[in-house]
């Protein structure tokens, strides 16, 4: 694998730019005006395509074939126990080393605005059951960027598939962090986690808490409370529960950065939200801008089934089975707007 080019495709629509790598499937730029129509890049990504190779960061990546972490890299399907590849202490992370973050896609068809990758992920891989076929689509809209990813398999597994964009909508150059930006997650839970990241079973209401963002919050403003949960995150790094969620496609997360008044809508029909702060970028290789990240340069807002699902029969289920196809559709809506009022008005 370490011989094999990483290629670069860029798409383009109106005032919005991709630019998308096949290691990982992964988007490496996404362009993005301000209120002033200014362009930057908002996601971040590495300078070098060679440093994509790994240690993994999950820059952009498409992750799976189980986004975020299973717990004692293990699970029982039909009474067949799973041991699967551990790569976060005793855990299993976005499904071990060489995940899908770390494989090579085909690129299977392009336009101008819009890209199309496939890959085969074998039965076995990592220790999970089937063989998985995966495509992803990007699509440049004319409010943003629209992931639609697929699946399907030969035998009953576990699926769990989204994507890892670190995003600052400062700009990926601008040198902030994101403690600034605020965030609206329509969620009044958690799934409450261990000092591994596991989640516990227990949903954890968020009311007087740092973690209730259902009116909009600085993201800064309690991450560094007195608070159990963001001492096992080391700020946040846990899933949100969205209200409501009944697999349709609707908006789980507002961010809204008021220096540059560029606002992402995000958009999923997943149960899930994992909000990651970004607490350990700091040391990475050069980003695209050429310079280093600090620790909370950007942030993850990642929709998704619950972590550790697959032993989790309370949890809504990542079962997949042949011949009924897995959808994810995920969609990064932009605009800007003037004020915290008009960012968060609807």
């Amino acid at each position: 694998m370490a011989g094999d080019r990483i290629e670069t495709v860029a798409i383009a629509r109106g005032p919005y730019r991709a630019e998308l790598i096949t290691l990982g499937a992964a988007l490496r730029v996404l362009e993005v005006p301000d209120r002033l129509g200014n362009p930057a890049n908002v996601v971040l990504g590495f300078a070098d395509l060679e440093e994509y190779r790994g240690p993994p960061r999950f820059y952009g990546a498409v992750t799976g074939r189980y986004a975020n972490r299973i717990g004692g890299a293990r699970f029982t399907l039909d009474g067949v126990t799973h041991r699967l590849a551990a790569n976060d202490g005793a855990n299993s992370l976005h499904s071990g080393p060489f995940g899908l973050d770390q494989q090579y896609w085909d690129l299977t068809a392009r336009s101008e605005d819009s890209a199309r990758f496939r890959h085969i992920s074998p039965a076995g891989h990592n220790g999970f059951p089937g063989t998985l076929t995966i495509e992803v689509q990007y699509v440049i809209e004319a409010d943003g960027l629209a992931i639609r990813l697929t699946a399907t398999t030969d035998a009953p597994t576990v699926v769990n598939l989204t994507h890892h964009a670190y995003f600052n909508l400062a700009g990926e150059a601008s040198g902030a962090t994101i403690l600034d930006h605020l965030l609206r997650i329509p969620a009044r839970r958690t799934t409450a986690i261990d000092a591994g990241l596991i989640p516990t079973g227990a949903l954890a209401e968020v009311t007087g808490t740092p973690f209730d963002f259902r009116m909009p919050r600085r993201i800064g403003a309690e991450i560094d409370a007195d608070d159990e949960q963001l001492r096992h995150g080391q700020g946040y790094d846990h899933n949100f529960v969205i209200d409501g969620a009944d697999g349709r496609v609707r908006r789980v997360a507002t961010l809204f950065d008021p220096g540059s008044g560029r606002v992402l809508d995000l958009h999923s029909g997943e149960p899930g939200l994992q909000f990651y702060s970004g607490n350990h970028l700091a040391g990475g290789a050069p980003g695209t801008s050429g310079q280093g990240y600090a620790a909370r340069a950007g942030l993850c807002l990642e929709p998704q089934k619950f972590p550790d699902s697959p032993n989790r029969p309370d949890f809504p289920s990542p079962r997949l089975d042949p011949g009924a196809p897995y959808r994810h559709d995920i969609a990064f809506r932009f605009r800007t707007a003037a004020s915290i009022e008009e960012a968060f008005a609807s």
